[in-house]
């Protein structure tokens, strides 16, 4: 399929069925993550994957009991994913005169982003997640004191359908030499 093809297929998938994912297809799409561009190559990312089933559900249902009372369907992902924000050699090479957390998290989403791109080309759906108590998961995964889960990612094979995109027009979100609009 060509990229466009791949942009217009990928979408948020909020259920999946029971079909296990295979750890092979999960890593393809680190492969795809570690690809992507980061300041200074500093590549400020770890994915951890959550495929044990109880640690799943625990984590899920973290995710699930968000103030916003969104995610709910994070207790019943197959695998989730914590994309984590590690030190970005960019703030050693910039000796504080930058400020990396803007870049950081450029670099965060641009590695997500080709995660699941490839994820859905393997025919795997998932939704990124940003509402959680990232304290509660760090403790769950065990991470250090210095490092935090920038984002949650479901991750299994589609029940639903390929559902129609409503996007803006593109001269709408674009023009050449100038603002307008």
């Amino acid at each position: 399929m060509t990229f466009l093809e791949l942009a217009r297929t990928r979408q948020s998938d909020r259920a999946f069925t029971t079909q296990a994912v295979r750890r092979e297809d999960l890593l393809t799409c680190v492969q795809a993550a570690q690809l992507a561009p980061s300041a200074c190559n500093s590549q400020p990312w770890k994915f951890v994957i959550i495929d044990d089933a109880a640690l799943v559900k625990q984590v899920g249902t973290m995710i699930a009991n968000n103030p916003l009372g969104i995610n709910k369907f994070a207790e019943t992902a197959p695998v989730l994913v914590a994309v984590v924000e590690e030190p970005a050699v960019l703030m050693a090479k910039a000796q504080g005169t930058v400020p990396n957390d803007r870049w950081a998290k450029f670099d965060l989403g641009s590695a997500t982003e080709h995660f699941c791109l490839q994820a859905a080309e393997l025919g795997l759906g998932t939704c990124i997640m940003g509402a959680f108590d990232s304290e509660a998961i760090n403790a769950a995964l065990d991470l250090p004191k210095d490092r935090n889960v920038f984002i949650m990612l479901a991750v299994g094979y589609p029940s639903g359908n390929t559902r129609t995109k409503v996007r803006k027009e593109v001269d709408k979100i674009c023009s050449f030499n100038r603002y307008e609009g």
